[in-house]
């Protein structure tokens, strides 16, 4: 089985949405640097809706530094998929080479492997998440998983 490196939103929007679990059924494991994991930490200490990534065993923590971690880390494990929402940072990795999705690739692929039936409740949750979609990229996501 695969494994996906992962940063800060990706974790944060899929968790907000009820969707995170969807990740272990793609990835044996996902990586998470350390200051992405801080992030959601302090998140989690001022009182925001955030994943507890000490409770999620089939994350590997403590890898490094934020995104730029994260992609060096890809850089290094070519095999797997690096999870960034961050236009800069997926523009980046793919300037690089690697293979990156986010968080509306893995509710894609989810609904493409049968993890779900419908993505379409996910989509408008992660808006109110406080992911921005605009309303073209909601009606090709959707168009591209059928719905």
């Amino acid at each position: 089985m695969r494994e996906a490196i992962g940063n800060t939103s990706p974790l944060l929007y899929l968790h907000r949405i009820g969707a995170l679990r969807l990740l272990v059924g793609f990835f044996g494991k996902v990586w998470v640097p350390g200051a992405a994991l801080a992030e959601l930490e302090e998140g989690r200490l001022r009182g925001y809706d955030v994943p507890d990534g000490a409770s999620l065993n089939w994350l590997a923590l403590d890898l490094g530094a934020g995104e730029l971690a994260a992609m060096a880390l890809a850089l290094e494990r070519r095999e797997h998929i690096v999870l960034l929402d961050d236009a800069l940072a997926r523009r980046t990795a793919q300037a690089a080479g690697l293979e990156v999705w986010g968080t509306l690739r893995v509710l894609l692929e989810a609904k493409s492997a049968g993890l779900t039936s419908r993505i379409e409740p996910f989509v408008d949750e992660l808006a109110k998440a406080g992911l921005w979609l605009s309303d073209d990229l909601r009606r090709r996501v959707l168009a591209l998983a059928g719905e």
